[in-house]
């Protein structure tokens, strides 16, 4: 056994996930090969460092910060690999080569820029770590974007991102902390825009129609945390419908004080992007059709881990 971290630097947040992973030899029938020792993020709002296309120099700084503090942490805690991928943030940025290698310079360390076919492919595979998925869509709402994946008999059959997730849509359409309903309206009609417009692009817009969703990242789990708050559960809920989002919704336009008293219990880092977030999420519901959604354990990091630590250690490979 050896440990190993897994920095996600995202729109965001970057996230340090240090997991206690076992070679093939020391794998039981039936058991994880990983198991998740620390988790540790940090809210950087990356995307809010983003100006016309291009990632500033104080976005840069900001995530160099962040770099450090978490490289200082697995260095302490015995990591014999360190892996660094980013996604949307530097991805759709006009200057993602420079403002990569400057990140690279500053703290050491490769980083690795996931297109959106490998962010979405990556998602499925930590998804589906639990148990087979079925046929559906797969729904990852990031910071910078939102990658939906079409699944058909627990096979990703395509996949698509579109560059609005829920930081980069509240700094581009949110003047104060919670939108109000024609903010609201303006992320919905931004969102379905850029699906419908994936005619041109890798599938058809109708190739994500689907009964059921199934949800990975912050921006699904903060929705279910909502729901567990609002209504005194003792558990998040782990499947959201359209009912479900509609209700956070309305109390958010009808009783904004009460929704705000609720997020700073539920998601306080995410007060301000759980509102975009829902939004997002309710456009894909009424793209897709669905009727409901499965919430995931495990999604893009669990993913990586999987493809580029795990698959590695079965193929005889190693990267130390």
């Amino acid at each position: 056994m050896s440990n190993c971290a897994v920095i996600d630097l995202g729109s965001n947040t970057i996230r340090l996930v240090v997991y206690e992973v076992r070679s093939p030899k020391e794998v039981r029938a039936g058991s994880r090969p990983f198991k998740s020792l620390v988790n540790d993020k940090v809210m950087a709002g990356l995307a809010a460092f983003v100006s016309e296309g291009i990632f500033s120099d104080e976005g840069i700084a900001r995530a160099t910060s962040v770099l450090k503090g978490h490289l200082k942490r697995a260095t302490a805690l015995n990591c014999k690999q360190v892996h660094i991928f980013a996604t949307a943030v530097l991805r759709n940025a006009i200057n993602c080569a420079e403002a990569t290698c400057a990140l690279e310079q500053a703290i050491g360390y490769p980083i690795r820029v996931l297109s959106a076919q490998e962010e979405a492919r990556l998602g499925f595979v930590g998804a589906r770590i639990d148990g087979a998925l079925g046929s559906g869509t797969l729904v990852d709402i990031g910071g910078g974007s939102t990658e939906l994946t079409r699944v058909r008999d627990d096979v990703d059959v395509c996949g698509v991102s579109l560059a609005c997730g829920s930081l980069s849509t509240f700094t581009q359409f949110v003047s104060g902390i919670l939108p109000t309903e024609d903010e609201m309206r303006a992320i919905d009609q931004a969102f379905g825009e850029r699906l419908r417009a994936i005619d041109s692009m890798a599938a058809p817009a109708d190739a994500f129609c689907a009964q059921h969703l199934f949800g990975v990242g912050g921006s699904i789990r903060a929705a279910a945390k909502m729901l567990a708050q609002l209504r005194q559960l003792s558990e998040r809920p782990t499947t959201l419908t359209p009912a479900d989002l509609d209700e956070l919704l309305g109390l958010c336009v009808a009783d904004p004080n009460t929704f705000a008293h609720a997020a700073l219990k539920a998601c306080v880092e995410r007060i301000h992007t759980v509102v975009p977030g829902c939004v997002i999420l309710r456009a894909v519901f009424e793209e897709t059709g669905a009727t409901d959604l499965r919430v995931c354990k495990h999604g893009i990091r669990e993913g990586y881990l999987m493809t580029y630590v795990l698959d590695r250690l079965r193929e005889g490979k190693n990267d130390e």
